[in-house]
């Protein structure tokens, strides 16, 4: 096992945000209906409460892989969903970030694999997606290429003996 993760808490930030302001809302619905204090305070707190609990088990449920042999996502609890890959597949591994990731500090890795261009192989969301990469290059052996991926230099061939 040379990486094991899931999606950052920061990653799913912007579901939260949305359930604090639907808790809002139903809060303020439920005043205008004429509701006593406590029942707002408790639609919102039952609300939110939701929220955190559907977020994490949202970004537990997915767990993001790396062996020495192989990536592998796995979505899901009840009904799975499970892509996996041989490493000697990868081609490419290339990461983007977004203003937003960018300020979170994550971002996607996505792995172009030789596959067909439908075949979408993403670790979306993950905390330091450079160490990601990393831990790619160490598994695929990349790292020994040399820094830009050309190999070391070769010696010169020595000249034909007569």
């Amino acid at each position: 096992m040379i990486f094991r993760g899931h999606p950052s808490w920061r990653a799913i930030l912007g579901f939260y945000l949305k359930g604090v302001v639907v808790a809002a809302l139903a809060g303020f619905v439920a005043k205008l209906a004429g509701q006593d204090g406590g029942v707002v305070f408790l639609v919102v707190l039952v609300l939110i409460g939701f929220t955190v609990l559907a977020g994490f088990v949202k970004r537990v449920a997915t767990t993001y892989t790396i062996t020495n042999r192989r990536l592998n996502i796995k979505r899901g609890i009840i009904s799975r969903e499970i892509q996996e890959t041989r490493l000697e597949r990868v081609q490419n591994v290339n990461y983007r970030q977004s203003v937003y990731q960018r300020i979170m500090q994550i971002g996607d890795v996505d792995f172009d694999t030789a596959a067909t261009d439908d075949y979408n192989f993403v670790f979306a969301g993950v905390a330091d997606p450079d160490e990601v990469v990393h831990s790619v290059d160490q598994a695929t052996g990349a790292s020994a290429a040399g820094a830009h991926g050309l190999g070391q230099a070769q010696p010169p061939a020595a000249p034909p003996q007569a």
